[in-house]
C-alpha cells in the first residue's frame, strides 16, 4: 500500500507536465487550429499500408529508410477482420503464429512479454490474458532484436500497441455486435475539441459471449477517456485513464488431448475446467506524455504510464491418466485424468518512464540523433494454494464420458504453496544516429546500456546485471522505389529470478543473448500505393538456460542449470500490402523459418538439432477485400495456413488452414458488417502444450455481425 500511495503521489507530482500523444508529432509553428486543418477526411491513399512508423527507431521513419523489417497493422485492418483480440490479427504478421494465450511464437522463438504500449513497457493483460483491442488504434510489430532502443526481451521481435487519442476532429461511432455462442456487445467512442486549445475522448466498450469450449465464456469491460492540451505552438500534452475488466469464465484454458500424431482424442471442446472456474482481470492504465520543441531541430518526448493489475483465478489442471485398469501402467486407454485445482492471485503495480531527445543536424550530412532513457519498476504479489487429485477432495475427470460438478472447490483441502511475488527494476540508456550520407546511402547506428535488478520477496533473493546492445543497418537507395538494406542487431533477456536463485551457487546464469543478421529489399509499386519486403535473417540465441546433462542429484557439487543452450533460426519473410487498384487492396504474408538447437541438452526435446517448440517450418496470410462503389459495399476473404509443429512433447501439432469472408455495406452514416470466420468449419490445432494438456484447439465457424453509426 505504502509503495502504491508513493506512485501515485509521483504520477500526480509529473502528470501536469506529460502526455501520451506518442506518434503525433508537434511542428513548432503549428497552432491547434492549424494542426486539425491537416487531418484527412475520408479514404487514405491506401486502405491497410502505411508508409512510415516510429517503431523502429522512436522518431518517425519512411518504411523504405528503414533497415529492418516492420509491418504496422491500421485501424482500418481491424475492423475490417472485426478483430476483438490481438490473436485475431497473427494472420497478418509475417514470422508470427500463436504459441499459448496471448503469447507467440516469433521468427522461431517463444515470446510472451516482449510488449509495448505506445512505446513503453506496462501491459495491463499481462498474467494469461488476452490484449483487448477497442482502444487500440494500431499494431506496430519491429521483426527482430530490439534491444538497443527498448531494452531485455526474446530476439524475434516485439509487439508495440498505439493507443486512441483525444483529437479537435470531431466524431462520435456507436457500435452494436451480435454473434454466434450469444455474443452481445456495444460501444461508444467519442472525440473532438471542448476549446480551441483542448481535445477530448471518451469511450466505453462492452461484450460478452459464451465459448465453444465446455464451461468457458468470457466479458470484457472497458472504460477509457482523455483529454488533449495545445498548451502553446511548440508544447502539447495528452493524458488518459483506461479501465479495464475482463471475466473468464471456465478458465485457465488449455488444451484438448490428442495422440502422438495430433489427432484429437476428443471433441474440440473438451475443457478439463469445471463450470465454477474462472479467471478474472482488473486494471487501471494512467498514462501522460510531453512533446516539446525547443527550436526546429530539437524536441523531447516523456512518457509515464502507471499500471495497477490484479488477477485472480481458480482452475483444474490435467495432471496425467489414473491407472483406472489396474495394469500398471496409466494411459488413455485408461480415460480418466487426475486433477488438481489451482487458486491464485496476482498483481502488478508497475511505472514506466521513457524520455526521448531528438536533434535534427541539417548540413552537408544530414543526421537525425537520438538520446534517451527509461526506467520500469513492477512490484508483483503472488499467493497460490493447490489441492491434489482425490486425497485433496478433487474428482477425477473421464474426458470421453465427462463427469463435471462431482466435487466442489469449497470442499477442497488448499495448501498453501508460501508464494510471495518479485521486485523487478529496469533501466537503460540508448543512443541512435540516423545518418543521409548521400542520397543512395543511409546508416543507421545505435547503442543502449541496461542494468537490470531482480528480488524474490519470498526468499530475499537478489540478483542484478548490466548489458550493452549494439546496432548497426545501412540501406541502399536503387532508386526512389528499390531500398536493399542489411543490420545486424541484438537481444538480451535476463534468467528469471527462481533460475538465477537455483544456480546461484554454482555462479549465477548469465543473460540469454541473441544475435541476428538481416538483409532484406524493400519495393514500392504503382506509384507508391503497394509496398513489398523481401527479408532473409539468421538468429542465433546464445546461453539459453538448460538443465545441465553432467548434473545427479542435489548436493553433488554440479551445477543443475548451466548456460550451455545454443538456439539458431534462420528464415525468409515476404510481406505484401497495399492497392492493386483504387477498389482492390490486399495484405498478404509468407513466412519460412528454420530454429533448431545447435548446443543443447541430451533429453529429447532439446537435444542437438532438435526441432524448436511450436516453431511451424511455413506459414502464410492473406486478406484482401474489393470494393464495390455501386452497392457502396466491399467483400473481403481471408486465409492463414500453418505448418506442421512439434508440442514440448514431440506430439504433432498438424498443418492447417483456415478461411474468412466479410461484406460490407454503408447506407448514409451507418456501416453493417457481416464476418465469417474459419468458413469451412475447419477442426484444428493452434499449437501444442504438453501431453497431459493437449493442443490448443482452433474455434469452429463463426458469424459476428456489427452495425456501427457516424455522427
Amino acid at each position: 500500500m505504502q509503495l502504491k500511495m508513493v506512485n501515485l503521489g509521483l504520477f500526480s507530482l509529473l502528470l501536469p507536465v506529460m502526455s501520451v500523444s506518442a506518434n503525433e508529432p508537434v511542428t513548432p509553428t503549428e497552432s491547434a487550429e492549424s494542426i486539425e486543418k491537416i487531418t484527412v477526411m475520408g479514404r487514405a491513399q491506401t486502405f491497410y499500408r502505411e508508409s512510415s512508423s516510429s517503431v523502429g527507431t522512436k522518431v518517425e521513419t519512411d518504411m523504405m529508410d528503414l533497415p529492418q523489417s516492420v509491418q504496422v497493422l491500421n485501424e482500418q485492418l481491424i475492423v475490417d477482420q472485426a478483430a476483438r483480440e490481438i490473436t485475431d490479427l497473427y494472420r497478418s504478421i509475417a514470422g508470427v503464429s500463436a504459441y499459448s494465450y496471448s503469447g507467440v511464437t516469433f521468427r522461431g522463438f517463444r515470446d510472451d512479454s516482449n510488449v509495448f504500449y505506445d512505446g513503453v513497457r506496462g501491459d495491463p493483460f499481462s498474467g494469461f490474458g488476452v490484449p483487448q483491442l477497442f482502444n487500440v488504434e494500431r499494431v506496430e510489430v519491429l521483426k527482430g532484436p530490439a534491444a538497443a532502443l527498448y531494452g531485455g526481451g526474446e530476439p524475434g521481435g516485439m509487439i508495440n500497441y498505439v493507443t486512441k487519442k483525444p483529437s479537435f476532429e470531431q466524431d462520435t461511432e456507436v457500435t452494436f455486435t451480435v454473434g454466434d455462442d450469444d455474443r452481445v456487445g456495444g460501444s461508444i467512442d467519442s472525440k473532438g475539441g471542448l476549446t480551441d486549445s483542448i481535445a477530448y475522448r471518451v469511450g466505453a466498450f462492452y461484450e460478452q459471449k459464451d465459448s465453444f469450449r465446455n464451461n468457458a465464456d468470457s466479458e470484457n469491460t472497458e472504460l477509457t477517456a482523455g483529454l488533449l492540451f495545445q498548451l502553446d505552438d511548440d508544447t502539447r500534452l495528452t493524458t488518459t485513464i483506461d479501465y479495464i475488466k475482463q471475466d473468464l469464465g471456465g478458465n485457465r484454458l488449455r488444451g484438448v488431448p490428442v495422440d502422438d500424431d495430433g489427432n484429437f482424442l476428443v471433441d474440440p471442446s473438451y475443457n478439463a475446467n469445471e463450470a465454477s472456474d474462472y479467471q478474472n482481470l482488473e486494471a487501471t492504465v494512467l498514462q501522460a506524455q510531453l512533446q516539446h520543441y525547443f527550436s526546429d531541430n530539437l524536441s523531447v518526448d516523456t512518457t509515464v504510464r502507471f499500471v495497477d493489475n490484479e488477477r485472480v483465478q481458480g482452475y483444474h489442471e490435467s495432471q496425467g491418466w489414473v491407472d483406472v485398469n489396474g495394469d500398471g501402467e496409466a494411459n488413455v486407454d485408461d480415460e480418466t485424468i487426475k486433477r488438481e485445482y489451482r487458486k491464485q492471485y496476482r498483481a502488478n503495480q508497475e511505472v514506466s518512464v521513457t524520455s526521448d531527445f531528438v536533434y535534427r543536424l541539417d548540413s552537408t550530412i544530414e543526421q537525425t540523433v537520438l538520446f534517451g532513457a527509461d526506467y520500469h519498476h513492477v512490484d508483483s504479489e503472488y499467493d497460490y494454494w493447490r489441492a491434489r487429485y482425490e486425497a485433496d477432495g478433487v474428482a477425477n475427470l473421464n474426458i470421453f464420458e465427462l463427469n463435471y460438478g462431482e466435487s466442489d472447490p469449497a470442499d477442497y483441502t488448499l495448501t498453501d504453496q508460501n508464494r510471495d511475488g518479485e521486485k523487478i527494476e529496469r533501466m537503460g540508456f540508448y543512443a541512435q544516429d540516423q545518418i543521409t550520407l548521400t542520397d543512395k546511402w543511409l546508416l543507421l547506428v545505435g547503442l543502449r546500456y541496461d542494468h537490470f535488478n531482480d528480488y524474490d520477496k519470498e526468499s530475499g533473493f537478489e540478483f542484478s546485471d548490466e548489458h550493452i546492445s549494439p546496432r548497426a543497418g545501412v540501406v541502399y537507395k536503387y532508386s526512389p522505389d528499390t531500398s536493399f538494406y542489411v543490420n545486424y542487431s541484438e537481444s538480451f533477456n535476463p534468467t528469471s529470478i527462481g533460475d538465477q536463485e537455483e544456480a546461484d551457487a554454482d555462479g549465477g546464469l548469465d543473460p540469454e543473448i541473441g544475435e541476428q543478421v538481416e538483409v532484406g529489399v524493400k519495393n514500392q509499386w504503382f506509384d507508391g500505393s503497394v509496398m513489398t519486403t523481401l527479408a532473409a535473417y539468421q538468429i542465433t540465441k546464445k546461453d539459453v538456460a538448460m538443465s545441465n546433462p553432467d548434473d545427479t542429484g542435489v548436493d553433488d557439487g554440479i551445477a543443475a542449470l548451466v548456460s550451455l543452450g545454443e538456439v539458431e533460426s534462420k528464415g525468409l519473410e515476404f510481406t505484401l500490402v497495399g492497392d492493386i487498384t483504387a477498389d482492390w487492396t490486399i495484405m498478404a504474408n509468407y513466412a519460412y523459418n528454420d530454429a533448431r538447437v545447435t548446443q543443447g541438452d541430451v533429453g529429447d526435446t532439446y537435444a542437438d538439432g532438435s526441432k524448436f517448440v511450436n516453431a511451424p517450418r511455413h506459414q502464410a496470410g492473406l486478406w484482401t477485400r474489393y470494393d464495390i462503389d455501386s452497392l457502396q459495399s466491399a467483400i473481403a476473404f481471408g486465409a492463414d495456413y500453418v505448418s506442421e509443429q512439434v508440442s514440448a512433447d514431440d506430439q504433432i501439432v498438424k498443418p492447417y488452414t483456415v478461411f474468412d469472408m466479410s461484406w460490407t455495406t454503408t447506407w448514409q452514416q451507418t456501416q453493417f458488417q457481416l464476418n465469417v470466420k474459419n468458413l469451412f468449419d475447419k477442426e484444428y490445432a493452434i499449437s501444442g502444450f504438453s501431453e497431459r494438456n493437449g493442443h490448443f484447439p482452433g474455434a469452429p465457424r463463426e458469424v459476428v455481425m456489427q452495425v456501427s453509426h457516424h455522427f
